[in-house]
């Protein structure tokens, strides 16, 4: 076995080591949270319907729920866990033993995907249940679904890596990720149609792969009806799957670079001075 495929076979043991330690940490219990949190929202949906269609806004808005989720979890949870990372001297670490950084890269996506697939699955289980008018979807719409989410993943793990390693800090590496996420979040159909909204304000949504998930959630779920509250009437797969391979190309093209670029400046004293500012933010 040579040394690359040593480390991300280390890397894969990582990522799930970490993720089964994860499940009893404080995350989880966020995580439950912010599912009860959305299924509140979702009742109050229930009473009204979707524009055009006979399906309850609710049903609407589960799948577009679950493309946001794969959203935030492939950009926060990078950032903040490289931020972390850098502060207690696990990059420093990773970084002095051969492809290190390769085996710790492949723990940080092993981790925050199976991170993500928990998260989806605290409010898709109990929200199918919860919200009616969700077609059976079939083992295409399943598949459909899947393969959203592991591109949509693919398309933000890389740019959450790069805002944590340009965060100086943890609360740093959030302000990255989420200041700019929530107004994206907001303009990208996820509570309500995008259709609502101006038409320069839908152009700048489709930029973005926020919406493109949440696209490829609701035509993964929905019934075929379901389309006329879509721009253009369509699900618009082939755009889908274009944008979000974009933004996964570019940002391993570009990723890379800044991490190691990240990497080669990291130091002992450098770690020091972070591991100082933050037993002082915690003081």
């Amino acid at each position: 076995m040579n040394t690359t495929t040593n480390a991300v076979r280390l890397g894969l043991r990582r990522g799930l080591r970490e993720y089964r330690h994860a499940l009893t940490s404080y995350d989880q219990f966020f995580n439950l949270f912010t599912s009860v949190g959305f299924l509140v929202v979702l009742l109050f949906q229930r009473s009204s319907s979707l524009a055009g269609t006979s399906l309850s806004l609710a049903a609407a808005t589960l799948p577009s729920m679950i493309g946001m989720m794969v959203a935030f979890g492939g950009l926060v949870g990078p950032a903040g866990q490289l931020s972390v990372n850098r502060e207690d001297g696990t990059l420093l670490r990773a970084k002095a033993v051969p492809h290190g950084m390769l085996g710790y890269l492949v723990g940080r996506i092993t981790q925050t995907s199976l991170d993500t697939v928990t998260a989806l699955l605290i409010i898709l289980v109990p929200g199918a249940f919860l919200v009616e008018g969700l077609s059976g979807a079939g083992v295409g719409g399943w598949l459909l679904l899947v393969l959203t989410i592991v591109v949509g993943l693919l398309a933000t793990l890389p740019w959450g890596a790069v805002a944590g390693s340009l965060a100086k800090s943890p609360q740093g590496a959030m302000g990255y990720t989420m200041l700019p996420i929530m107004p994206v979040v907001a303009i990208s159909g996820i509570f309500y149609p995008i259709t609502a909204l101006p038409g320069w304000v839908q152009g700048i949504a489709q930029l973005f792969p926020v919406y493109w998930m949440g696209l490829g959630t609701r035509s993964a779920l929905l019934p075929d009806s379901a389309v006329t509250a879509e721009l253009y009437g369509s699900w618009r797969h082939w755009e889908t799957f274009g944008v979000l391979g974009l933004w996964a190309v570019v940002g391993f093209v570009v990723a890379p670079g800044i991490l190691r670029r990240m990497a080669r400046r990291e130091s002992g004293s450098d770690m020091e001075h972070r591991r100082q500012a933050a037993m002082q933010r915690g003081v």
